[in-house]
């Protein structure tokens, strides 16, 4: 597509390698209009002030107009933030989400009576109030409102929580900045012997190199930089704790981890029996563990020999096109409207498709309601993953898309903890398909060790973490500090029950608790492990032709955020409530374990 020694301005592609955001707003000039009209038109809110619980009508009213705020703040935002992500150094792109970001907090304020006054309404009135056919649009989302009834403060302490958000997330900026602008991680000679800059997106590469002393080198060298800097980033993560406990106690949850689960209607049960039910199934982790050193023929295996493929890369080269062909015919068992939706949604520019100058590393999907479900890549085609993360995005769009056809804006809005079965359906799928359509061993040995590692990174690895969260948690909780050695000291034995003595676990790891972006949103990452599971047990059941299974699927996805997460995906054939989807997924593990046993020497 381009050179590879030089990174292309947005200027260098064609139009139709970008995403078209004028589905959002025609100009620049449109945005500042509806900037300029949330601006002036917000202070109305207040109208409603002590008038909330008069009647359902008076609720109604208060509801549809705070709909017709939020309708242009979510375009709003959705615009800013994805110019933002195509050039994060532009001056314009931040003042803009600067902008929305403190109209945003001037809103929340004039709005922190409303939750108060509906919660003030007594059961009795209350139930003469979802009785009227003036909320009947609003029935689902006030039974979300009225269960955090417990939870919700007074109009005052409600106020000064909604003053105070922005300077109580401050650690998480303060984490970025330290890690993505101030940290220098220097640079490495690759295996052509060309300077290559070490930095927080080329240190998963370098780990991918068939060199081992290449990969040792960039380990060694990526860890010096957070061991110059563990204190001060002990002293964030600490903060970001402290935040979340004191948020919890705000609101009289009894403990940070409940206060995080609640909004889902998640048990805590759900959440430590994932890390029960993926601890039993540690040993099939350290089998793989040890086929990883035979195949790599080390005598020990060390933290930086367990990314590398088994299989040496496969030298591909897959344009964007055949991948959208490739994506698209994986997923022919979910019908004819989703695949001709999606085939037309990338081929008309809902994707931003080519790494540019400034771009943001990595890949999203991001909707809003009305408006395409963009997706950014920085596609290569000659890295073979590609093709994974561009199917996996297009889960995230379709769910939005479904989302959107079939629910009112009040509604449409799904969890994380669905988001992530929808996208990886879709690579369970793409590995069935690909599977089928290649005979050649070491191909088929390639893809079943990408399947392998991805099992092993997303349930094995967040459950880790997820674990880590709520240790660290329960130690603010329990009145002990919270000091750098607790939290290198916690990790280690999180790393000893994870890697038992299959690994070598050299010093250096112990610090990668500080450098994890997600411990910045605690409790977050055990919903990949969740939707992993639930996205394996779902594939399964549709690639088995089970009966109803496609039309249980597609539910689900139309479902939105109708539903409380549990009950849409027992509706559509999981029950996350037990041990049976993660027992199925390391059912999975180990049989594509014994598969790759047999295909490599």
């Amino acid at each position: 597509m381009t050179d590879e020694t030089k990174t292309p301005t947005r200027a260098e592609l064609l139009e139709s390698d970008k995403w078209d955001l004028t589905h959002l707003f025609a100009d620049v000039s449109k945005w500042q209009e509806d900037f300029d009209w949330v601006q002036r038109t917000y202070p109305r809110i207040t109208e409603w002030k002590g008038k909330i619980g008069e009647s359902p009508k008076s609720l109604a009213s208060s509801l549809e107009f705070e709909k017709e705020l939020d309708l242009k703040i979510e375009r709003l935002y959705h615009f800013a933030s994805l110019q933002l992500a195509e050039d994060s150094a532009n001056n314009e792109y931040l003042s803009r989400i600067g902008k929305l970001q403190n109209l945003l907090t001037k809103i929340g304020e004039a709005g922190a009576f409303v939750i108060p006054e509906i919660q003030a309404i007594d059961d009795a009135r209350w139930s003469e109030f979802l009785r009227d056919p003036a909320l009947e649009e609003w029935r689902i989302n006030l039974h979300k409102v009225r269960r955090m009834r417990p939870h919700v403060l007074s109009e005052r302490e409600e106020r000064l929580l909604a003053l105070g958000a922005v300077a109580l997330d401050g650690y998480d900026d303060a984490f970025s900045q330290l890690t993505n602008v101030d940290m220098k991680f220097g640079a490495l000679p690759d295996e052509k012997g060309q300077e290559r800059p070490l930095t927080q997106s080329s240190y998963s590469s370098f780990l991918l190199k068939r060199d081992r002393s290449l990969r040792q080198r960039a380990f060694t060298q990526f860890y010096e930089e957070f061991q110059d800097h563990q204190f001060t980033l002990a002293a964030s993560l600490s903060y970001s704790v402290k935040a979340d406990v004191f948020r919890a106690r705000a609101r009289n949850y009894p403990s940070a981890l409940e206060a995080s689960l609640f909004k889902d209607d998640v048990p805590v049960a759900v959440y430590d029996g994932l890390i029960d039910a993926v601890h039993k199934g540690v040993p099939v982790l350290l089998r793989y563990y040890e086929l990883r050193r035979r195949v790599l023929g080390v005598d020990e295996l060390h933290a930086y020999d367990t990314y590398v493929p088994l299989v040496p890369e496969i030298d591909t080269v897959i344009n964007f096109d055949t991948a959208i062909e490739k994506v698209t015919a994986s997923l022919a068992p979910l019908g004819r409207e989703y695949v001709e939706v999606l085939s037309a949604g990338l081929r008309g520019r809902w994707c931003d498709r080519y790494e540019t100058k400034g771009k943001r590393s990595g890949a999203f999907s991001s909707g809003s309601y009305g408006a395409p479900p963009y997706i950014l890549m920085n596609y290569k085609d000659d890295v073979f993953a590609d093709i994974y993360t561009l199917a996996h995005e297009a889960g995230h769009s379709m769910h939005t898309w479904f989302a959107q056809k079939s629910q009112l804006f009040q509604d449409y809005n799904y969890p994380i903890f669905l988001a992530e079965v929808a996208s990886t359906f879709n690579e369970e799928l793409l590995t069935h398909f690909l599977l089928a359509e290649t005979t050649d061993p070491k191909m088929r040995a390639y893809i079943i060790n990408r399947q392998i590692d991805d099992l092993r990174g997303t349930l094995f690895r967040q459950t880790m973490f997820a674990e880590f969260e709520k240790i660290i948690h329960a130690v603010e909780e329990g009145g002990d500090a919270l000091t750098l050695d607790i939290f290198k000291s916690q990790y280690r034995k999180l790393l000893e029950t994870y890697f038992g003595g299959a690994v070598v676990l050299d010093p250096q790891l112990d610090l990668e608790c500080l450098r994890i972006p997600h411990f910045y949103s605690a409790f977050y990452v055990y919903k990949y492990a969740t939707g992993i599971s639930a996205a394996v047990a779902l594939s399964e059941q549709v690639l088995a032709n089970k009966p109803g299974a496609v039309e249980k699927y597609l539910a689900f996805l139309k479902a939105g955020g109708s539903q409380f997460p549990l009950e849409t995906l027992k509706t559509a054939g999981v029950d996350m409530t037990t041990a049976a989807p993660i027992d199925s997924t390391l059912r999975l593990f180990e049989r594509r374990i014994a598969e790759l046993e047999e295909l490599l020497p």
